[in-house]
């Protein structure tokens, strides 16, 4: 009976790479060898989709800790090298190369989806097929699944995943896992709506379907109020859930007077078919 390497590779490479990450003080940039094969083998993976720093198994998220760590690696040994295509004819400064380095027409043709100008992307994200990129910032490690638009000038951090027909607003931030480093990266899970200038980071999840309104902040601790139920979520938005920002009393200052109110977002319902038509993909990009 055949039995596929493949598990047994990636073993191999992890380990490595897990060696290297208990010891970062060591590394030195340009260091050669295994290591340097190992994290490059990691980063070519996160690239190209057969790799991802956080999947779904059995209906629970799991993160891939070493891929995370192999970007933390990556940045140790990495040498800093001009990279091209700066405004007006000028250069940055990186340890990485941007995704879209030497690509031409029948790359982007085989890749399938559309990046309009000033999409930066950088090596080791992985974009799906019918993802519409606005100008738009997706930074290492992350994944872009098919058929979301990543709106003008959000923000897709370090190894954060957006899933399938997403829409990321104008302006939202979807936060990293490296700075400051998190236990989990953002999950936006399949079909949801992020709102203009809405964060979402510290590791949390929006489940699928979700809804958030404009300006909306959820981080690891903002208590999610359901209003209907009044159950309160931490770091875990339910599937199909329309949030808002809100507030929340807080106790009495010292003197007795009332304290001020806290930040808090609350789920107002659950999604409609006119909330649904209303936050639906629009496909008319993505012919």
């Amino acid at each position: 009976m055949h039995v596929s390497r493949a598990p047994v590779r990636i073993s191999h490479i992890a380990q490595i790479i897990e060696d290297a990450f208990g010891d970062l003080g060591a590394l030195q940039a340009g260091h050669q060898g295994p290591l340097a094969e190992a994290v490059h083998e990691a980063l070519a993976g996160l690239d190209a989709g057969t790799l991802r720093a956080a999947e779904k198994i059995d209906g629970e998220w799991q993160v891939n800790r070493w891929l995370i760590n192999a970007l933390m690696v990556a940045a140790h040994i990495g040498e800093y090298e001009l990279v091209e295509g700066g405004p007006g004819g000028s250069y940055w400064w990186d340890k990485e190369p941007p995704k879209f380095r030497n690509w031409g027409e029948a790359e982007f043709r085989a890749a399938g989806f559309r990046a309009l100008p000033h999409a930066v992307v950088r090596h080791s994200a992985f974009i799906g097929r019918n993802v519409v990129l606005m100008p738009c910032f997706v930074s290492w490690g992350a994944r872009v699944d098919e058929g979301t638009m990543i709106d003008s000038w959000a923000t897709v951090g370090s190894c954060a995943q957006i899933g399938r027909n997403v829409h990321v607003s104008a302006g939202a931030t979807i936060g990293g896992v490296i700075e400051p480093a998190q236990v989990r990266p953002v999950i936006i899970e399949d079909e949801c709506f992020i709102g203009a200038r809405c964060s979402v980071v510290e590791g949390v999840i929006v489940g699928e379907g979700s809804v958030l309104a404009a300006g909306t902040a959820l981080s690891g601790s903002t208590k999610i109020v359901d209003r209907t139920t009044g159950e309160i979520h931490q770091g875990e938005v339910p599937p199909y859930s329309v949030v808002v920002p809100g507030s929340l009393p807080s106790g009495p200052m010292p003197d007795g007077s009332p304290g001020p109110f806290l930040h808090c977002a609350v789920i107002i319902k659950r999604v409609d078919a006119r909330t649904r038509e209303k936050a639906r993909v629009n496909d008319l990009f993505r012919v």
